[in-house]
């Protein structure tokens, strides 16, 4: 347990971690209107560039089970400080590397590092907000998530044209670094005590619950944030700019911030399986949209559809993703935040030869094909979870 006292009981999530949030979100978009000026400048197929991101997604993913088991064992500020800081040297190297094999190795890293942000944040919203009022909470995060979304997809478009690729790499490094010093103000929540690491993944994969939700996490980020990264590549597959094609991308932050709003109110008013339907059908009609023409318009109002399957789709799965394992939270938010990740870089890695030779209606209805399955196990599968008692979800200090 921590020996720090305990901080008060919250409602919404503290600036410093928000800001963290904010710029874990910024970078990990960031690449999505860089793929063609990367290959570009680097001589490279669009199918290679594209392990510039798929290489990052995997890291990010697959780093986040150990930064679980570190923040249950070791704190959650000590090690989003400590990640931070690599995640700021990493993005600092990226925008030096002159070569793609170095690029992608650096990226490689960042993504370890920024990988442990989202999930401690989740976590410490988990730890310090009572679960009635939880998924308003996660919904704040989400916000400001949001928000560095669609700068890193809006704003990494125009910096890609004005000043290269390499200073969309340099911003969020730089960004990094400094809310790896502004967190040290953050008070460290009581966590439970379970023993060894061995016995915090025990505790989390022993649930069935737990396994279902890594379940759908990997499907999810399959089939929106894999597919996600080929929004603005399909325009400027066209010849669109990349300036404009990420701008058009970047209704997807708009997307999840206005509807994260939503989900706010409707949150506690509405049964949780119903804001899972309501999410997946934005993304199954975003899917289809694209897959039958794509233009500025439509890729807009897609990326806006999945903005808004995002808040309400996966901020319900988030929320129960908290709960499932109480006793390690850290470390069940971290393999939830890890199958996500993970489904997005295998997807996104599968998709670069369709990509590249532009069969980017096939690849957008395989999506919408995925979306519709995974919505209805999602729903099902929650309806069928039920309600937990707050006493179980508290969690028990040592």
């Amino acid at each position: 347990m921590s020996a720090s006292a305990p901080p008060a009981i919250r409602t919404r999530p503290p600036a410093p971690l928000a800001a963290a949030s904010f710029v874990s979100s910024f970078d990990r978009l960031v690449v999505t209107p860089l793929l063609v000026l990367i290959a570009a400048e680097l001589d490279v197929p669009l199918a290679t560039a594209v392990a510039v991101a798929s290489g990052y997604y995997l890291a990010y993913g697959v780093s986040q089970p150990l930064w679980g088991l570190l923040s249950d064992r070791f704190g959650r500020v000590r090690v989003m400080r400590l990640a931070l800081l690599g995640a700021g040297l990493a993005g600092l190297a990226s925008a030096a590397m002159p070569a793609l094999p170095a690029l992608i190795a650096a990226r490689v890293a960042a993504g370890a590092c920024f990988g442990a942000v989202i999930p401690t944040s989740l976590t410490y919203v988990g730890d310090t907000v009572e679960v009635s009022v939880r998924q308003r909470a996660l919904s704040d995060l989400m916000g400001l998530m949001a928000l560095g979304t669609a700068l890193a997809t809006g704003l990494g478009g125009v910096l890609g044209d004005l000043a290269g690729w390499r200073a969309a790499f340099g911003v969020p490094a730089v960004c990094a670094l400094a809310c790896a010093v502004a967190l040290r103000a953050l008070p460290e929540p009581p966590r439970a005590g379970i023993g060894g690491l061995g016995r915090h993944v025990g505790a989390v994969l022993r649930r069935p619950w737990a396994l279902l939700v890594f379940a759908l996490a990997f499907v999810e980020g399959a089939a929106l944030l894999g597919m996600l990264t080929f929004l603005a590549t399909v325009l400027q597959h066209q010849g669109v700019g990349t300036g404009p094609a990420g701008l058009a991308a970047a209704g997807y932050g708009a997307g999840v911030y206005l509807f994260s709003q939503v989900v706010k109110r409707l949150a506690g008013g509405r049964p949780v399986w119903w804001l899972i339907v309501a999410g997946g059908a934005q993304m199954c009609a975003g899917f289809v949209i694209v897959a039958v023409e794509a233009n500025l318009a439509t890729v807009a109002l897609t990326a806006l559809l999945l903005g808004g399957g995002w808040s309400f789709m996966h901020s319900s799965l988030q929320t129960w993703a908290t709960s499932v394992a109480p006793r390690a939270r850290g470390t069940a938010v971290a393999f939830f935040a890890s199958c996500l990740f993970m489904g997005s870089a295998v997807s996104s890695w599968a998709a670069g030869p369709l990509a590249g030779s532009g069969s980017y209606g096939l690849l957008f209805g395989l999506a919408a094909a995925v979306t519709a399955p995974l919505t209805a196990v999602a729903a099902i599968g929650r309806h069928r979870y039920g309600a937990r008692a707050p006493e179980e979800d508290a969690p028990r200090p040592e």
